[in-house]
């Protein structure tokens, strides 16, 4: 699934403040549940909190993409977020995270969502993707640029 298929401008964040991992992924449960009928902030904020257990889903170059899998979710959403300040997320570089892509999806077809997971961080291992994501200024070009820009990848490639 791309970007365009996964998030709405409602789920896109731009000025996050978050001081830790655990105060990040209670914000992403609010906003989640706060903006999809049926997802329970709770259980969105256990599900990501026992994902992060297994390891971090830190990828790298100040990329976050927390993701779970979830009962009651009935197609796969997006949420971006553009943190005010880097917060340590325990990525494998080991460099603090200012870009969060969270991907939750429903329960079943854990294929479609290994497949989106790839997808995502092969668009976030993109410099110019990233690049272009951090000088966005506000919540509606933030969204813009990651929906117009995975297009632009896609046609380069």
């Amino acid at each position: 699934m791309r970007v365009r298929e996964l998030l709405t401008e409602a789920r896109t964040h731009n000025g996050v403040q978050a001081s830790s991992k655990k105060q990040l992924l209670d914000q992403v449960a609010q906003l989640a549940a706060a903006g999809c009928d049926g997802l329970k902030e709770q259980e969105v904020f256990d599900a990501l909190v026992a994902r992060e257990k297994l390891g971090s889903t830190g990828i790298g170059e100040g990329i976050a993409i927390p993701h779970c899998r979830l009962g009651n979710c009935e197609q796969a959403i997006g949420l971006l977020l553009k943190l005010d300040t880097p917060i340590d997320f325990d990525a494998v570089d080991g460099r603090p995270v200012d870009l969060v892509f969270v991907l939750l999806v429903p329960q079943e077809n854990p294929e479609q969502h290994l497949k989106t997971l790839s997808h995502l961080a092969s668009l976030f291992n993109d410099d110019s993707y990233r690049n272009e994501l951090r000088v966005s200024s506000d919540d509606h070009k933030l969204f813009l640029t990651a929906v117009e820009s995975e297009a632009e990848l896609r046609l380069a490639s």
